[in-house]
């Protein structure tokens, strides 16, 4: 993968084998919740509690898990190539904990909160911060509540542009712990493969979309992508 543009989305299950529940479990729900009571506007609008002290609870779980092996092994991926861009779909701070400089998170990140009425965008990870009540905002005169910094069902995942661009001109495009099933992020690998670049899934489970990849391992991500990583520094 020298001298390639190589470009690596991650979904929930690289996330998962640090012991973070998956996005979207088997039985339509998430982490116990209906994903229409704790992860869209509407929700927030109809029982604001109920969704902070969710996204609470999760933002704490962040300090009892680590990064594994395959988030250590991007890293050093990234370290050794000159073009290389990370887009994750996760909400956690694990590949920036594993040594990744350069993340994109397009659906949000849970240690930042985002004041209601400026939009100020604040990192808030104390622990006065991860209490169940709501929090106030610092960047306003009166200080504003804050909701959760997060991407939810029914709105734009963020920087999609510089992501359109990084896949429009990729060489490689690298796949891990994605289950295919949230767009726009599940189309990333047919737009990679439609402009000609090499499309190689690592995923616990053949995904939905998995027809558009050229190489597929399968299997637990922190146990393959360090040897994978290795030889594809080798080449």
């Amino acid at each position: 993968m020298r001298g390639k543009k190589v470009v690596v989305l991650t979904g929930a299950g690289i996330s998962a084998e640090s012991g973070i529940r998956t996005f979207r479990d088997n039985d339509g729900l998430w982490e116990n919740y209906r994903i229409e009571d704790v992860a869209t506007p509407q929700a927030w609008q109809a029982d604001p509690e109920l969704v902070w002290k969710f996204y609470q609870a999760r933002r704490r779980q962040m300090k009892e898990v680590g990064p594994n092996p395959a988030h250590e092994a991007l890293a050093k991926l990234e370290s050794e190539l000159d073009d290389f861009t990370l887009i994750t779909q996760n909400v956690d701070d694990l590949h920036e904990r594993g040594g990744s400089h350069s993340v994109i998170h397009m659906h949000g990140r849970l240690e930042t909160l985002r004041c209601e009425k400026s939009g100020q965008i604040e990192e808030r990870m104390s622990d006065e911060d991860l209490v169940d009540d709501f929090v106030s905002c610092n960047c306003c005169v009166e200080p504003s509540r804050v909701r959760p910094d997060i991407v939810w069902f029914g709105e734009m995942p963020m920087r999609m542009d510089e992501i359109y661009n990084a896949i429009e001109s990729c060489d490689v495009f690298v796949v891990v712990g994605s289950s295919g099933h949230v767009y726009p992020a599940a189309g990333l690998a047919s737009a990679a493969r439609s402009v000609g670049a090499q499309t190689i899934l690592v995923n616990y489970e053949m995904p939905i979309n998995g027809y558009d990849f050229d190489e597929v391992h399968l299997g637990k991500a922190g146990e393959i992508l360090p040897g994978l990583v290795e030889s594809w520094l080798a080449d």
